[in-house]
């Protein structure tokens, strides 16, 4: 690899930053490229790409060489998210929570796209837990919303809303992570474009930016509730700095996490409250540059959620669920409403929950959405067709090759199809949903979202 050309004063300005090693870290950057790993989803498993485990995430792993992500059916199924192995310890840290709480957790992504750390944290989250995935800048939202469609569950909701929105929603979450945005330093290896924007007035901007979001979210933390604190930088003032504000100015106690010494993550301590951190550093992890932290608000009091009314309830229109339900694997379990002329679906046990935050908050995907219903027949949406909820063996199914179905994400004519059955058919692959079509006496219209579909010529044979 090329000689990497830091910016001015960047390796000295992380002289006393914990762990860190200039010649390893230089070493790294100059001769060992980017790993390419991908996250598995359990909940649709498939022949999917695997390789070496990524440690400290059982459904994370390196692959040896990067393949062709936008050809490959599967990825668009929603099999596999494509992320930076670091990034996965937020998982790590989630499982160490769930071992001291097993309580039902309403958990809150407050920056959340593109999305990896929100299908991150449904993986590894019960059906009867909530998810809000909040993006703060509204053209980042669409790629959020995209990406946990194909992800598939119905116990999340994505909104974009600025931090101090949820200063409405006083001790609602017990869970809040902050991937705050920062000066990206972690990121330089995997794309160097990142190092023209670096600077330490950068750095000190990013600093009080962070202080800012924190201290607009923390509110809506629960009393014993866990805030998880990441960034892709390895600037103290962006880290340990921050921890050390955090634990100043607000009831929170760092927690440690255990972490295996073969994995060659870097604990480290703050200066003020001693509040544990967790970094990772390219020549010491296969990873990118990451920084993650845990801390629990030790007051237990705060307002309850069960306090808020919900003031949203549909009357039901129990005519039109009937006609859904058959759609739905284990349809009673589901609170069905509409907006506009669509019908979504949620888990029920979401459902006060879904009414408080329609109240206070500007959402952009609850639970999963069914479609509009035409006379007596539910005409599909992409959302169903990719959810975890949808019962297959209601619906026309038509099975395509690899060629067949880059032709469908593509949306080209599909070459050598020629169905018997006609109607709405689910398009899969692999049995994995793609998407729908409708099977026509002397044509097929491809319902894949254009937004969606795959721009690039597909490689030669």
């Amino acid at each position: 690899m090329s000689n990497i050309q830091f910016p001015a004063n960047f390796i000295n300005s992380l002289s006393n930053a914990p762990g860190f090693d200039a010649q390893k870290f230089i070493a790294a950057h100059q001769n060992s490229p980017s790993p390419t790993t991908i996250r598995a989803n359990p909940y649709k498993p498939a022949p999917i790409y695997k390789g070496v485990q990524v440690p400290w995430c059982p459904e994370g792993f390196y692959l040896a060489e990067r393949p062709s992500f936008t050809f490959d059916p599967l990825f668009h199924a929603g099999c596999y998210y494509v992320q930076e192995a670091s990034s996965m310890f937020i998982a790590h840290i989630l499982q160490y929570i769930r071992s001291e709480n097993d309580d039902t957790l309403k958990v809150l992504d407050l920056c959340a796209a593109p999305g990896g750390k929100s299908t991150l944290l449904s993986s590894a989250l019960n059906s009867d837990d909530l998810l809000v995935a909040n993006e703060i800048i509204k053209t980042r939202v669409p790629i959020l919303t995209d990406n946990l469609t194909k992800w598939g569950p119905s116990n999340i909701i994505a909104s974009n809303n600025d931090p101090k929105d949820f200063n409405r929603l006083k001790g609602f979450f017990d869970i809040i992570l902050v991937d705050a945005p920062c000066s990206g330093s972690g990121m330089f290896r995997k794309d160097p474009d990142a190092m023209n924007e670096w600077s330490e007035a950068n750095v000190n901007l990013c600093h009080q930016r962070q202080e800012r979001i924190l201290a607009d979210i923390y509110p809506a933390l629960a009393g014993d509730g866990y805030l998880i604190y990441s960034t892709c930088s390895y600037s103290v003032a962006e880290n340990e700095a921050v921890l050390d504000w955090l634990c100043t100015e607000f009831d929170l106690e760092s927690i440690r996490i255990s972490i295996n010494k073969e994995w060659g993550i870097v604990e480290s301590q703050s200066d003020r409250h001693k509040a544990w951190g967790y970094r990772f550093y390219p020549g010491k992890v296969q990873g990118e540059g990451l920084f993650a932290a845990c801390l629990r608000k030790t007051t237990a009091t705060g307002s309850n959620p069960s306090n808020y009314k919900n003031k949203n309830t549909q009357k039901p229109d129990y005519k039109s669920i009937d006609l859904l339900k058959p759609y739905i694997k284990d349809a009673d379990n589901y609170y069905y409403f509409k907006v506009g002329d669509d019908w979504l679906a949620i888990d029920r046990e979401h459902k006060d929950a879904l009414g408080i935050l329609q109240q206070h908050l500007y959402l952009k995907k609850s639970g999963v959405r069914l479609g509009s219903i035409a006379g007596k027949d539910l005409v599909p949406d992409h959302e169903l067709a990719l959810s975890l909820i949808i019962n297959k063996d209601a619906v026309l199914q038509t099975g395509l090759t690899r060629e067949q179905a880059i032709a469908y994400l593509r949306r080209d004519n599909i070459p050598d199809l020629d169905p018997t059955e006609k109607g709405w058919s689910l398009m899969t692959f692999e049995n994995q949903p793609l998407g729908w079509a409708k099977l026509l006496p002397n044509r097929i219209n491809n319902y894949y979202p254009k937004e969606m579909r795959i721009l690039a010529s597909p490689p030669a044979l």
